[in-house]
């Protein structure tokens, strides 16, 4: 009798570490273009459905708002792009996607041994200096209560965190960060020559304080290349200061790359800010290759 029971105990013991899994998390940060603004209903068939991969995406605010930072973890699905929403116990799901589906996809395809998880927090419109768009990423920033996207982001990371089993099959899983995914500079290309002047020293030391957040010094980040459609005057007067900041911050740290391959997308001729559908589509590969590229260099 006793055998039996200490058999069966041992197969329950079994079974349950067989469902605790390890997830390699990936921060997605950044402005409008990180948001998405992809239509769900021009999605092809496969990308329609829920994901195996896990998905904390933080509500997004502006400067001094509250509910900035709150979610819960789900599988990844369209209705993460712009019009998302999450007050920490449900999320409401809009009718746009962003690049976290193909680039959920795209890894999942390339990383079949391991298990993948995001970590989202975007919001338009928003600039790395102070008084760059309608709110910013500085960690000076004392206004009002002095929370801004920095603190937003900070607080979307600690709560995904905190979850302790994010896939919900009873077993605590551990999370691994490896990797960050950033698409933003518009508004600091577009608000003045201060901002973009300032655009280097202020992205190497936002990133620098990402990766302290997720406690690796050198964990892998990607940068994609803003673009401008040109579809109004002045729209980014200085995009080049902005774009040779990009490349200059890859250039120097040895675990970062510039994905590029935006210039080639293509924009609505009624939206002068935003990719059109498609390229979303595209986004989320080439930032997933991107990152697989630069992970083989950083090992």
């Amino acid at each position: 009798m006793k055998t039996k029971l200490i058999t069966a105990l041992m197969s329950i013991c079994i079974t349950l570490t067989a469902n605790a899994a390890e997830y390699q998390v990936f921060y997605l940060g950044g402005q409008s273009n990180m948001d998405g603004y992809g239509y769900n209903n021009v999605l092809p068939a496969d990308l329609l459905k829920q994901q195996e991969v896990m998905i904390f995406h933080g509500n997004g605010v502006f400067d001094n708002q509250q509910g900035g930072g709150e979610g819960i973890w789900s599988q990844v699905q369209p209705g993460h792009g712009t019009g998302f929403k999450s007050d920490g116990n449900k999320n409401t799901y809009s009718d746009r996607f962003g690049l976290e589906l193909t680039f959920a996809d795209t890894l999942n395809k390339k990383m079949p041994n391991k298990k993948i998880a995001i970590i989202k927090y975007s919001v338009g419109g928003t600039g790395l200096a102070l008084k760059a768009g309608y709110g910013n990423w500085s960690p000076d920033f004392a206004e009002g209560e002095g929370k801004n996207q920095y603190d937003y982001a900070l607080e979307t990371i600690k709560n995904a965190f905190a979850t302790t089993d994010i896939d919900g099959d009873g077993e605590p899983d551990t999370l691994i960060p490896a990797g960050i995914i950033w698409m933003q500079g518009e508004a600091d290309a577009h608000t003045s020559t201060h901002s973009a002047n300032a655009y280097l020293d202020n992205l190497t030391r936002l990133m620098s304080l990402l990766r302290a957040s997720l406690r690796k010094d050198d964990i892998p980040v990607v940068i994609g290349k803003i673009t401008n459609s040109k579809l109004e005057d002045g729209i980014m007067p200085y995009i080049k200061r902005v774009q040779t900041a990009q490349q200059l911050f890859t250039e120097q740290d040895i675990c970062a790359s510039y994905m590029t391959k935006t210039s080639n997308y293509s924009y609505s001729k009624k939206d002068a800010w935003h990719y059109e559908s498609d390229s979303y589509i595209s986004m989320g590969e080439d930032f997933a290759i991107a990152y697989l590229q630069l992970e083989k260099k950083c090992r």
